[in-house]
């Protein structure tokens, strides 16, 4: 009976003992982690991703870079020139002026001549009321003066018996040299040089060239051509024939 009670006291023991010893292999054992993957079991296998090539940027000396236009920031404006509203046809100046007027005289290109080396050797000679020269001259005495050395004889007459002696005359012939033109209620009057101007007696220059624009072409009454006077025949010369 005794021997019984030690048999089964001596193999509880050894069960004990297997049990714990069990516990204690297994803390020295490593923990195994086993990865479950969320990939399907028939799914292929997973492969590294493609990188393309990245793209370089086109070159600047590329043919469609050639081919397109170059900008500039700020494009330039065309700016049209004001266009004035008298086109000269030439210098105004009266010595520059005296082959184009010449050409467009109203009495012919030799006594245009005449009358142009006429005005241009009193150029600067003081104004006198009344006077016809050769030291001092009035506006209608320097008409006198230039006619009668190109070889126009006239009279000895006022601005307004000028204006009443002559005859009118319109359109481009007002412009040519040698037409006359008066201002100031028939008052002044001068020889004109082309469109844009005329010679004169001037009260304050003495004999010069001036200028339509401004202040005469407000004054201008109008234009004239001077008919001569016939001249008489000499009785010598019909004697001689």
């Amino acid at each position: 009976m005794i021997l019984k009670k030690i048999a089964f006291l001596a193999a509880a023991a050894l069960v004990v003992a297997a049990g714990s010893g069990g516990n204690i292999f297994a803390q020295d054992r490593p923990l195994v982690t086993k990865t479950i993957s969320s990939r399907p079991i028939n799914q292929p296998p997973a492969t590294s991703p493609v990188v393309e090539p990245q793209k370089s940027a086109p070159s600047l000396t590329s043919s469609n870079s050639l081919s397109r236009p170059v900008l500039t920031n700020k494009p330039e404006a065309t700016k049209s020139e004001p266009q004035p509203l008298v086109k000269k046809t030439g210098s105004t100046s009266p010595v520059a002026m005296t082959t184009s007027v010449v050409a467009k005289t109203a009495y012919g290109s030799t006594v245009g001549d005449s009358m142009m080396n006429a005005i241009h050797s009193r150029y600067g000679i003081r104004y006198r009321y009344g006077s016809s020269g050769p030291n001092r001259y009035d506006c209608s005495g320097f008409v006198w003066a230039v006619f009668n050395e190109a070889g126009v004889p006239i009279e000895r007459m006022s601005a307004r018996s000028m204006w009443n002696s002559s005859e009118p005359v319109s359109g481009d012939d007002r412009f040519k040299f040698g037409t006359l033109v008066f201002f100031n209620h028939l008052g002044h009057v001068g020889i004109v040089a082309d469109e844009n101007g005329f010679y004169q007696a001037s009260s304050s220059k003495g004999i010069t060239y001036s200028k339509f624009e401004g202040y005469w072409q407000k004054r201008i009454v109008g234009f004239r051509r001077l008919v001569p006077k016939k001249q008489e025949a000499d009785p010598k010369r019909q004697e001689a024939k």
